[in-house]
């Protein structure tokens, strides 16, 4: 495979502490410090351990679009946005680190857009717990029960909102006993409630599956009498994993999946080709005629060599919306003004993409097929 922007942008150095982090800006020159010292910093936490890297990575791709078009359009009222992204291994003493470093650093004026959805989880009990007065902005959170924290602002739908669309389908398929596969212990933990909760809405019976260590062994194992159709709970390689396990089955079953798979990605790893799958998206299609959507595919085909998917439009679209909030502030911007904007922020329509003042309020969710002959369906 030939070296993307994407590959280049995670060979990058490692620090003393173990975290690679880069910073996005318009040119290799470094600034001077006095130029630096007018910019506005945020930073972004990342995890990129295995179970989290793909999403995280588009998140991260398209959160350095919108950036760097923002610098290119004149920054935030005449000044450059410093965006910088510091990348963890799981949640372990680097991720504290990373937290603290962000905390403690006066020049960074919020944290933007931490993703995965395990790191973005972390992050907002983290800051709960300190009472610290910065805004976590457009996180990729997929717990809808934090949507109400006073300082962490979630823009898209979360695994509620996404679990509720896809029975929804289902039961006006007529469809009433669905299984639910848990990649891991912690997706159990996280979306069993959730899970349960939107199928008695729908009236619908739900068998749970989970075995994280083999789910192969798990989709090579199902009994002729489990559901015809799984609703996943879990990322792109665990996925691949079960709809290759699938494949030895007899039975024809559907795959539900929600936003944390990338179809482009389950393709290209050899998911299951009998295996119908649905994905829920948070986001328009990456081809739709929606303004947000061509100014995002017009600017990453510029700058950098990555196909658009899903996750790195809604990065994009992170970055435009904080941009929107930050650069509507009248007083001087530090964190306690870029709390407050973003606590009393209303309805924003960005190119056709709608944010709601309550944060989640209507959030959109669609979805996508990727078809047994390989083609992508909206």
């Amino acid at each position: 495979m030939g070296l993307t922007r994407r590959a280049v942008l995670y060979r990058a150095t490692t620090t003393g502490i173990g975290l690679a982090t880069v910073t996005c800006g318009l040119s290799a020159v470094a600034q001077s410090k006095k130029s630096q010292a007018n910019d506005i910093a945020i930073s972004q936490l990342v995890d990129v351990s295995l179970s989290q890297q793909d999403v995280s990575k588009d998140y991260l791709i398209g959160a350095r679009v919108g950036w760097q078009e923002v610098n290119l359009q004149g920054g935030i009222q005449g000044r450059r946005v410093r965006h910088t992204s510091v990348e963890v291994d799981g949640l372990g003493p680097d991720a504290l680190t990373a937290l603290s470093a962000a905390r403690d650093n006066p020049a960074n004026l919020a944290l933007f857009g931490t993703a995965g959805h395990t790191a973005a989880h972390w992050v907002t009990q983290q800051l709960r717990q300190e009472k610290l007065a910065m805004a976590h902005i457009a996180p990729w959170l997929q717990v809808d029960t934090e949507a109400t924290d006073v300082q962490t602002f979630p823009i898209f739908a979360g695994r509620n909102a996404q679990i509720a669309h896809a029975l929804k389908n289902l039961s006006a398929m007529n469809v009433r006993e669905i299984g639910a596969v848990f990649a891991s212990d912690a997706d159990f933990n996280l979306y069993k409630t959730e899970v349960e909760r939107s199928a008695a809405a729908m009236q619908l019976k739900v068998q749970h599956f989970r075995n994280g260590r083999d789910m192969m062994g798990l989709g090579q194992r199902l009994k002729l009498d489990s559901p015809a159709i799984m609703l996943f709970l879990g990322g792109t390689p665990e996925l691949a994993k079960f709809t290759q396990g699938l494949e030895q089955q007899a039975r024809l079953r559907y795959c539900v999946a929600l936003a944390d798979v990338n179809l482009q990605t389950l393709a290209q790893m050899g998911a299951a080709r009998r295996t119908p799958i649905v994905v829920t998206q948070v986001v328009p299609m990456v081809n739709a005629k929606v303004p947000v959507v061509r100014a995002y595919r017009e600017v990453l085909s510029r700058l950098f060599d990555e196909p658009p998917t899903p996750v790195s439009l809604a990065g994009y679209i992170a970055a435009r919306y904080a941009f929107e909030v930050i650069n509507s502030i009248k007083e001087p911007l530090n964190r306690s003004s870029i709390l407050a904007a973003f606590q009393r922020a209303s309805n924003i329509d960005l190119g056709g993409f709608q944010v709601g003042g309550s944060r989640r309020s209507g959030a959109f969710v669609t979805q996508s097929m990727l078809t047994v002959d390989g083609r992508l369906v909206g």
